[in-house]
């Protein structure tokens, strides 16, 4: 029994060893004699969280896969904080009226933009546009061609 005791021991110590050497981290801060030294300095919670599955806070799980498409830009600020609250209120009045719409409000130096759709045809969201424009609230809408996302 003290012998299985000890062999699990060794098994353990072992595991432990070769997975502390498969750390990138480690790897990269290993003394080689020739080639100089590298020091890296950070939290230990980064140290923890490397080598795990990135989970983002929050989301639903959705699984998409970028393709090439179309998008329907809304507005289009500058870098002002006015233009920053213009371009959430702006998605907010679509999320109103097309909640079926995903719309992406982001920060592209030198202005705020806010898009809507995620289209793989441009007869798809020209289709959208003029949905957009109908409705009168939303008159400066151009498609324009971006990344998109598509859900599996």
């Amino acid at each position: 029994m003290k012998k299985l005791g000890l062999l699990l021991v060794a098994c353990f110590a072992f595991a432990t060893i070769s997975v502390a050497q498969n750390n990138i981290v480690k790897s990269l801060e290993r003394n080689v004699p020739g080639q100089g030294k590298v020091t890296i300095h950070q939290d230990a919670r980064i140290a923890a969280l490397i080598g795990s599955a990135y989970v983002p806070v929050g989301s639903d799980e959705r699984k998409a896969i970028k393709s090439s498409g179309y998008r329907i830009q809304v507005y289009a600020g500058n870098n002002t904080r006015q233009a920053k609250n213009e371009a959430y209120a702006v998605a907010t009045r679509i999320k109103e009226h097309f909640p079926e719409l995903t719309v992406y409000t982001s920060f592209n130096p030198p202005r705020w933009l806010c898009r809507a759709g995620d289209f793989r045809s441009i007869e798809e969201a020209d289709a959208m546009m003029r949905r957009l424009r109908a409705t009168g609230i939303f008159k400066e809408v151009s498609i324009v061609k971006e990344q998109i996302n598509i859900p599996l």
